[in-house]
């Protein structure tokens, strides 16, 4: 098995996700938390660029990111040439958009859009299923990116069960300037729930997005207040639900609003975003910062 020296892998979209809703049970034995969640991928995201090298590099247009091998595209790259066997270099560019630390899963999005990419150049020996089981070695939301773009995912991140599409709603994606520590926000989390079911969460948030919460917005505003004054002035510009996603510091908001305008913070109209079976997702996504 070899790969193609004859083309470029070209550009892949590498989409943000948000948790419609997400649900914290108990600490696991291996640290992690066994959580319940309802994820969608969404039409804003990263563009990755690949061509083979003489040698392994990365580079991105944001100047403050680790490049190094802690960086989860590089730990991708080397995670497929071990479970490959396979001996190749590659210089990949990352235009990178999806803030660092606003919990919609940039670099875990990375990471499944790597290890699809390389494996699209192997002329895809290798099925998603067993491209999901590697990712999850190393980041706990990248299984999720193998589904069609709306999954319940259960367990710490590794339990992917593909759902229904959602009815697609126009949204907008709210960042603060400011990010928090994953690792605290859990540590932080003091109530662990037993949420619903995923599957009368999607009756509910087909209609009215009422069962729409997020286990971890206690504990991200104790470690952030401003972060609580953040959600609040959202409420004001009109909005019907505002939501933390993941871990924060980013928000997901839904109602009829045109222009949101809140001090330092940017604002990404989105809407949610699918792929096939066959095909990564795509997108033409508008950016806008206020």
């Amino acid at each position: 098995m070899r790969l193609r020296s004859d083309q470029r892998i070209n550009s892949f979209f590498s989409p943000a996700k948000i948790n419609i809703y997400f649900r914290v049970f108990r600490k696991r034995g291996d640290g992690f938390h066994e959580i319940s969640s309802l994820m969608q991928a969404v039409s804003f995201g990263d563009i990755i660029h690949f061509e083979l090298s003489e040698r392994d590099l990365l580079t991105c247009t944001d100047p403050q990111l680790e490049l190094g091998p802690n960086n989860l595209i590089m730990q991708g790259v080397n995670l497929f040439k071990k479970r490959t066997g396979l001996s190749f270099s590659v210089k990949i560019h990352l235009e990178k958009n999806i803030p660092v630390g606003s919990g919609l899963g940039g670099g875990s999005s990375n990471l499944a859009t790597t290890l699809w990419a390389l494996n699209q150049y192997l002329e895809r020996p290798y099925s998603s299923k067993e491209l999901m089981e590697w990712s999850g070695e190393l980041s706990s939301d990248a299984p999720f990116f193998f589904s069609l773009g709306t999954a319940s995912v259960q367990g710490k991140g590794e339990i992917v069960k593909r759902e229904p599409s959602l009815p697609n709603r126009r949204l907008w994606l709210a960042c603060p300037h400011f990010f928090l520590s994953t690792p605290e926000v859990f540590q932080r989390c003091k109530v662990p729930s037993r949420g619903p079911s995923s599957d009368l969460l999607k009756t509910q948030l087909s209609s009215d997005f009422s069962y729409a919460v997020n286990d971890l917005e206690a504990a991200a505003f104790e470690l952030c207040p401003k972060l609580k004054e953040v959600k609040k002035s959202l409420f004001k510009q009109g909005f019907d639900h505002v939501v933390m996603t993941g871990s924060g510091s980013a928000f997901y908001c839904l109602g009829e609003v045109n222009a949101p305008e809140v001090e330092g913070t940017a604002f990404f109209p989105v809407s949610f975003l699918e792929r096939t079976e066959q095909s990564w997702y795509s997108s033409d996504y508008e950016k806008t910062t206020l």
